[in-house]
C-alpha cells in the first residue's frame, strides 16, 4: 500500500464536486435534484442524446489537467462523490463503461502521485433528503431494504474491481446519511453490514465512516471502528456564514449571536480530538469550504483558522470543492467563472444548467467549451493557503 495511504499528515486535497454527480448550484442553478434536469433532458433530446450528453459532461468539465493541477498544488488526495447510476446500469447490473472510466482516472492519479476516495453521494434511494443525494424530498434509502441491498453489491462489486489499485485511498461509504435519533441503529447496522461486504474482498484500503446528520454526529461510530477505519466529518460551522446565507457577516466577529474567531473553530472540532483520542482512530474532514466574497469578510482567516486546527489535531482533510460557477451562496471553486454567459443568465428566470435544456440542441459545442477548466479563474488567494498547509508536514 502507498505511503499517502497510511499518513494522515498527507491525506489533504480536494474535492472533486459535480463531475460525476451534478449538482446545481455548482453549475449556476437552482438545486433540484439531478433525476429530475435529467428526466426534462431525455424528454427533449431522447434517451441516446442524454447518454452523450453525460459522457460530453463527464470528459471535459474535468480532465487530466486538471489532476496535474491539482497535484502541483501539493496534495495528496481527492474525494470523488460519484452517483449510484454511473455505475449501477440496471439493479444489480453494473456498467463496464463506467468503471473503465473508473481506470482512467485511476491513471491519472498514479501519474500525478494522487490518491483517490471514492465517495458514495447518491445511493440507491437516497440516503438523506437533499438534492445532492439526488432526493426529491425523502430518505428511502432507509425505509426499503432493497435499497440497501443494492447498496451493498455496489460496493462489493467496487471493492472487486479496485481491490489491488496502489492509487485508491479508500471507500467513503455513504456521503452525509441522516437518520433520526430512533433510527441510528439502522444506520449502524448498515455501516456493519457494508463494512463486511468490502472486507470479504478487500481488507488493505482504508473505509470512511460519515457521522449521522450530514456527517456532524459521530459519537455512534465507536462501536464501529477497527483496522483501516477513518470517521468522516463535514466542517462548514458557522453556516451562515460560510454558506453566506447571513450577508455581511464577518470572521472573526460575531455570527448567529454569538463570537466566532479562531478559537471558536477550535471549540468547535476539539470534540472530534477528543473522540479520535478516546477510540484511538483518524479523523477525516471530508468536506470543508467557503463562499468566496472577494475576502474582504475574512474568508482566508476562517480559513487558515480550521486548516491550522486540522493540523494540530491530525485530522486528514478534502476542501470542498474543486471548481464551480461562482454565486452568492454556497462554498465554491478554488477554480471559478464569474462572467454571466447565456448558460448561466444570473437574470433568469431559468439559469444555470437548466439552460442547458433550452439551448443543447444548437449550441452543444458552445456548452461544452464552458465546461472547461480554461474558461475559469484561480482563486488564488484561497489555493495559496491551502498550498502551504498542503506542504505542512
Amino acid at each position: 500500500m502507498q505511503k499517502i495511504i497510511l499518513e494522515n499528515k498527507n491525506l489533504k486535497g480536494v474535492n472533486i464536486g459535480s463531475w460525476l454527480l451534478m449538482e446545481g448550484y455548482i453549475l449556476g442553478g437552482r438545486n433540484i435534484a439531478e433525476s429530475i434536469f435529467k428526466k426534462q433532458f431525455e424528454k427533449n433530446y431522447g434517451k441516446r442524446e442524454l447518454k452523450n450528453f453525460e459522457c460530453l459532461f463527464r470528459d471535459n468539465f474535468i480532465t487530466e489537467k486538471d489532476f496535474q493541477a491539482i497535484s502541483r498544488m501539493g496534495a495528496k488526495a481527492i474525494r470523488i462523490p460519484f452517483h449510484h447510476k454511473l455505475i449501477e446500469k440496471y439493479p444489480y447490473v453494473y456498467s463496464e463503461e463506467a468503471f473503465s472510466y473508473f481506470d482512467k482516472i485511476f491513471s491519472w492519479a498514479r501519474r500525478y502521485g494522487l490518491g483517490i476516495i471514492l465517495d458514495l453521494h447518491a445511493a440507491p434511494g437516497a440516503q438523506n433528503h437533499d438534492w445532492h443525494a439526488d432526493s426529491q424530498g425523502e430518505a428511502l434509502l432507509w425505509e426499503n431494504k432493497e435499497f440497501q441491498k443494492r447498496t451493498f453489491s455496489l460496493w462489493e462489486a467496487i471493492a472487486e474491481r479496485f481491490k489491488n489499485e496502489t492509487s485508491l485511498i479508500g471507500y467513503d461509504i455513504l456521503n452525509e446519511p441522516v437518520v433520526t435519533e430512533r433510527d441510528l441503529n439502522v444506520l449502524k447496522k448498515f455501516y456493519q453490514e457494508t463494512k463486511r461486504y468490502i472486507r470479504n474482498i478487500d481488507k488493505k484500503h482504508l473505509i470512511f465512516l460519515e457521522g449521522n446528520m450530514w456527517a456532524q454526529n459521530i459519537d455512534f461510530l465507536k462501536d464501529l471502528i477497527g483496522e483501516n477505519i477513518w470517521v468522516s466529518i463535514h466542517a462548514y460551522q458557522p453556516l451562515n456564514y460560510t454558506f453566506n446565507f447571513s450577508r455581511f457577516t464577518g470572521f472573526p466577529g460575531k455570527i448567529d449571536g454569538s463570537l466566532w474567531d479562531k478559537s471558536s473553530i477550535r471549540k468547535y472540532l476539539e470534540p472530534y480530538f477528543v473522540f479520535s483520542t478516546k477510540n484511538k482512530v483518524n479523523i477525516f474532514v471530508g468536506e470543508f469550504g467557503i463562499n468566496w466574497r472577494g475576502g474582504y469578510f475574512g474568508e482566508l482567516e476562517w480559513l487558515k483558522s480550521i486548516l491550522k486546527t486540522c493540523e494540530d489535531f491530525g485530522f486528514g482533510y478534502t476542501y470542498w470543492t474543486y471548481k464551480a460557477v461562482s454565486g452568492s451562496v454556497f462554498p465554491d471553486g478554488l477554480y471559478q467563472y464569474f462572467q454571466n454567459n447565456k448558460y448561466i443568465n444570473r437574470l433568469g428566470p431559468i439559469f444555470g444548467w437548466e439552460t442547458y435544456l433550452k439551448f443543447w440542441g444548437r449550441e452543444k459545442k458552445e456548452i461544452v467549451d464552458f465546461w472547461k477548466t480554461a474558461n475559469f479563474v484561480p482563486n488564488k488567494n484561497i489555493i495559496a493557503v491551502l498550498e502551504n498547509s498542503f506542504r505542512n508536514n
